[in-house]
């Protein structure tokens, strides 16, 4: 019988140790917008996202969106280059 108690206090540690370590995962997110190249065009993604927001021939479109959603959330807009190099950085913060 001692095992057994052994086994599901050590469980209920492992649960423990688990949960709390994913309640200090949830850092808030930014809400910054990148204007990136997509394919054969540009689109919007979020700072730390892997999908995009949205798709756009033109990297003035998607510079629009991405102001629109950055206006919206008090971030920034990040633009970059057909290399992937920062081009410049727009504030829309308070």
């Amino acid at each position: 019988m001692p095992s057994e108690k052994s086994i599901a206090r050590t469980l209920i540690e492992l649960l423990e140790v688990f949960f709390n370590s994913s309640r200090s995962l949830n850092r808030t997110r930014t809400w910054h917008q990148h204007v990136v190249p997509y394919e054969d065009g540009w689109a919007v993604r979020r700072e730390g996202n892997k999908r995009i927001t949205s798709k756009h021939q033109k990297q003035r479109t998607a510079l629009e969106k991405a102001k629109r959603l950055a206006r919206k959330y008090n971030a920034d807009v990040i633009i970059h280059r057909e290399n992937g190099e920062i081009r410049e950085r727009i504030s829309f913060s308070d």
